[in-house]
């Protein structure tokens, strides 16, 4: 099931607003070692966390070369026309370094206690839909934009900023109808190792696969990532690369010295991991 994606790797930052500088730390060090990529968690009822969007702000900032992108953002505290235009700002301001990863949300009750909708698991795929199709019209440039859905409305809004390069949608999704929904009108995946298996993730997969066929789209367009663990052996990232369909992985920043596990991983695992599929596709 491989994809053929270039293998890329990031890391999962805690937005720990009671340690200000270290978030902002990790994120420098991220792009000094070469990852590709920070994934910024996004719960806001979380009173010692930093809001997402403010964090990826600064770290967009304080580096260069890295991709930033929350994950996933909290759909239904993020009104989706808002998140657009914060999601485009940062990608302009960034120099295209901004991806956007969305969930359906969850933690209803916490999410209630903010003032947010309370939805079904039904409702919260839904509202996800219509999410996508009002940001994908905030994106388009267009003047006098409508949209009329049960949970979201545009009323002849005046669309914009564009994004400076062709912005990604990842989805955070597990179930079925979440997975096909990737493959019909998505960019991406981005489930969390723990929650789902190696076999999990190629059934996964080929659910994407088979929803993107279906609506005339290439499988391969859609990226596959994964936040995982750097304790994993490189083996298995191996395997998840050519035999369940991923391509991205995210390392989390727990443990007593986050700084030499990602310097470990940077200088030994992941070029190790690359070799090996390289070897293995050639």
């Amino acid at each position: 099931m491989d994809h053929g994606q270039p293998v890329r790797f990031g890391v999962f930052i805690t937005p720990d607003a009671t340690q200000p500088d270290r978030p902002l730390a990790l994120a420098e060090l991220a792009d000094e070692l070469g990852y590709d990529l920070i994934g910024v968690q996004d719960h806001p009822y979380q009173r010692r966390f930093f809001d997402t969007w403010t964090l990826l702000t600064a770290m967009a900032m304080r580096t260069k070369n890295i991709q930033v992108f929350p994950d996933v953002a909290n759909v239904p505290l993020r009104p989706p026309a808002v998140l657009a235009k914060a999601a485009a700002s940062l990608d302009l301001l960034s120099g295209g370094r901004a991806e956007l990863g969305l969930g359906a949300g969850g933690f209803w009750d916490a999410i209630k206690a903010m003032g947010g909708p309370v939805r079904t698991p039904g409702e919260s795929v839904s509202a996800l839909e219509e999410a996508i199709q009002v940001i994908r019209l905030m994106w388009s440039g267009e003047r006098g934009v409508h949209f009329e859905g049960k949970f979201y409305q545009l009323a002849g809004v005046h669309s914009g900023p564009k994004p400076a390069h062709p912005m990604g949608i990842w989805l955070g999704a597990y179930k079925p109808r979440m997975l096909s929904l990737i493959g019909r009108a998505a960019d991406g995946w981005v489930p969390s190792f723990g929650r789902l298996q190696p076999e999990d993730l190629g059934e996964g997969n080929s659910r994407i696969d088979e929803a993107a066929r279906a609506a005339g789209r290439d499988p391969r367009s859609i990226r596959r990532i994964l936040n995982a663990s750097a304790d994993l052996p490189p083996e298995l990232f191996v395997a998840l690369t050519l035999e369940r369909g991923m391509d991205t992985y995210l390392i989390g920043d727990s443990g007593d010295d986050p700084e030499s596990t990602m310097r470990r991983f940077a200088e030994e695992v992941a070029p190790a991991v690359r070799q090996s599929v390289a070897k293995a596709r050639a």
